[in-house]
């Protein structure tokens, strides 16, 4: 049986995502049912689209089943997915499934699972991840063919997700931040490259100019690199440039969350 890593906006407080995991295991006794996390924003596809691609690369390959699902009850389409590496996605054609479909290779084949005959009914108009994602999740563990759970549907029609592109000249970074840990960290829509591009490297110091006010920083490995409370502009742990304050909330010092627009250039001595 194929193992399903589990992502939403459900939270922790109902009972949304036991729900779910209640559906799964009734239509697969035993199927191992990984939760990456149920905390993304409510409604943030694009952050839950991140966090899933992220994820991937340490998580074993089987069904990925990710519901933030602001259009449930529309006319928007549910999928499922295979991708060239083999891997299965379910959920709703939104974005959310983009990013980590591309990391896996591409999508090979896609059905739109809405009429499945697998789904639950009645269907409730708000909660098609109970109806219709987790039960079409079991089926595919249980190794269903990906081509009975719903009607085909050309790969070119699913909706994408992109990255907020940065504009990068030598000496200044122009970026929006792509999400904001637990801790206050800021993820950057900027990977390694973009930063060696403006002549940015280990040491350096830049100053991070932010919505709510300007910070100096260093370039470095990790927050210890610093002392407590300075600024550190580093490479996180899924590969992407962060922001952060050694022992602080960078995000409410810097006055910035997801979307927010930073600037990085070389500091002036």
């Amino acid at each position: 049986m194929l193992p399903i890593t589990f992502l939403s906006d459900y939270g922790y407080r109902d009972e949304f995502a036991g729900v779910c995991h209640g559906v799964i295991e009734r239509i697969a006794p035993g199927a191992t049912v990984i939760d990456l996390t149920h905390g993304i924003p409510p409604q943030d596809v694009r952050a839950g689209a991140f966090v899933l691609r992220n994820a991937l690369p340490y998580v074993p390959s089987g069904v990925h089943l990710a519901v933030v699902d602001p259009g449930v009850g529309t006319v928007r389409r549910a999928l499922a997915l295979r991708c060239a590496d083999g891997r299965l996605f379910v959920g709703p054609d939104n974005g959310l499934l983009w990013p980590a479909a591309e990391r896996c290779g591409g999508v090979e084949a896609a059905v739109d699972i809405a009429e499945s005959r697998y789904r639950l009914e009645p269907v409730s108009a708000t909660f098609h991840g109970r109806d219709v994602f987790a039960p079409v999740a079991a089926q595919l563990a249980l190794g269903t063919p990906l081509e009975q759970v719903g009607t085909e549907l050309e790969p070119e029609r699913i909706r994408t997700c992109e990255l907020p592109s940065a504009s990068v000249v030598p000496g200044e970074v122009s970026v929006h931040v792509l999400a904001v840990d637990r801790f206050g960290n800021l993820q950057l829509a900027l990977e390694r490259s973009g930063l060696e591009g403006a002549g940015f490297g280990p040491g350096d110091q830049v100053e991070v100019e932010a919505p709510g006010g300007n910070v100096r920083a260093t370039v470095a490995t990790t927050f210890a690199d610093v002392e407590e409370r300075e600024a550190v502009v580093f490479e996180d742990a899924s590969g992407m440039i962060a922001v952060a304050l050694n022992g602080a909330d960078a995000a409410a010092a810097l006055g910035a969350g997801a979307d927010a627009e930073l600037t990085l250039r070389a500091f002036d001595r």
